[in-house]
């Protein structure tokens, strides 16, 4: 193993997101000790392991956890498998995720990390391996009272739950169930929480109806697509739906469909199951150039895969009026200037997806009260705390006469700034 602690480099979404912070940061005039400790992450791991293969080679993986800032509590944050993870996505990715807990009030500072490869060259035997592996490679660098990871892109309950099951099982047995929630986001049978899987989806939905009442606006009727149809994607549209709205186009890794009559995201879900997780082939829907998805006519973009997805040089013919970040860093810095002086309102990342770690901070408290909760109230807790958050992002952008997202960027650096200057910094 290898920690890592060196000058950060900007570049990409690390980059936008060091963009993003120091715009805010010089709005209210951070404090400059506090603006480099923040500027800054606390630990980078990165990890190398052997794997033998299904086919008895041996091949070795690279995994990474970034951990930003723990001011407010332990870091939290999501495990992806992709072969886009490095370094510098989880450096943003941590930062984002202290930034998104403490503008929604939870006790939590930022993580972040994941293996850089395509899983779906794996076998699930070999995905198995390659988890267990990464958590016993990590070792004490996680922990239920120090680094809580999550689900995200390729990531689910299942591999959560395999995480859960290692970490446990190198403790000793007198302490190896109060260890279980070492990991979020797991089955409800393994100490998951009821609503946990939705409650991303869930969340940007809440968002959206927030900015329709906000602006006295009607959902029903209005129309919408989607970027990804993972979970983000599939339960953003299942609950939007539920409020009158119509989904007439999805675009994945497999290409862009549409409808303008109107996609049914449970006969897609459907699909997908029995297509290796794709939409292509979706019959009731038709084949589009995917260069063109963002120029769709409808009301509403949600854009849940990837980052850098909406930028400078194709946000000029986007015609929604709304875009609600599913995924993280899916708009550029750049695209967003152009999107807000063409009056296109953005719901940011760092609020608008916050409903999955709210979720997994309930999943958290449960398990250490070892209680069972109700889907219903589970749902009706993070629509509150999102409700109250997207008011007092409002209310900070009106003060400060500035976006959404950097009015989401003061409540967080207030929030910081406040718990430094209150209880020092360790000499």
């Amino acid at each position: 193993m290898e920690t890592v602690k060196k000058q950060l480099p900007k570049a990409g979404m690390y980059e936008n997101v060091l963009r993003q912070y120091n715009q805010a940061a010089d709005i209210i005039d951070l404090h400059k000790g506090i603006r480099k400790i923040l500027m800054n992450t606390n630990n980078e791991i990165v990890v190398h392991f052997p794997v033998k293969l299904d086919d008895g080679s041996i091949e070795v993986f690279t995994g990474y956890r970034v951990q930003h800032n723990n001011a407010l509590g332990p870091y939290k944050g999501g495990l992806r498998y992709h072969t886009t993870v490095d370094i510098d996505a989880a450096r943003a990715l941590a930062m984002w995720m202290t930034w998104k807990s403490a503008i929604v009030g939870l006790p939590y500072g930022g993580g972040k990390g994941g293996i850089q490869i395509d899983p779906s060259k794996y076998s699930e035997s070999e995905l198995e391996r390659i988890t267990r592996r990464f958590t016993y490679a990590l070792g004490d660098n996680i922990g239920p009272d120090l680094d809580i990871p999550a689900p995200d892109v390729n990531t689910n309950a299942k591999i959560m739950a395999w995480i859960a099951d290692t970490y446990s099982s190198i403790k000793s047995p007198s302490v190896r169930q109060k260890n279980m929630h070492v990991v979020t986001g797991k089955p409800v049978g393994s100490g998951g929480l009821e609503g946990r899987d939705r409650a991303t989806g869930f969340g940007v939905v809440t968002n959206i109806k927030k900015w329709a009442k906000n602006l006295d606006k009607d959902l029903n009727g209005m129309t919408f697509i989607i970027q990804g149809f993972g979970n983000v994607g599939y339960w953003t549209a299942h609950f939007l739906t539920k409020e009158g709205a119509k989904l007439i186009a999805v675009q994945d890794a497999s290409g862009t469909i549409a409808n303008t009559n109107g996609i049914d995201p449970e006969s897609l879900l459907a699909h997908t199951s029995k297509n290796t997780g794709k939409i292509d082939g979706f019959e009731s829907a038709s084949k589009l150039d995917s260069s063109h998805f963002f120029e769709i006519e409808c009301d509403i973009i949600i854009p849940a895969a990837l980052g850098n997805q909406i930028t400078a040089e194709n946000c000029d013919k986007i015609k929604a009026t709304l875009i609600a970040e599913g995924a993280n860093g899916p708009v550029s810095a750049d695209a967003e200037l152009i999107l807000l002086k063409n009056g296109v309102d953005v719901i940011p990342d760092i609020l608008c997806n916050s409903g999955g770690v709210i979720g997994s901070y309930y999943e958290w408290l449960q398990n250490k009260r070892s209680e069972n909760w109700k889907m219903e109230t589970v749902l009706d807790m993070i629509s509150e705390k999102l409700e109250d958050a997207f008011d007092r992002v409002v209310e900070v952008s009106n003060t400060y006469h500035v976006s959404w997202r950097v009015g989401a960027y003061i409540v967080a650096l207030k929030k910081l700034d406040q718990t430094y200057k209150e209880r020092g910094v360790f000499p």
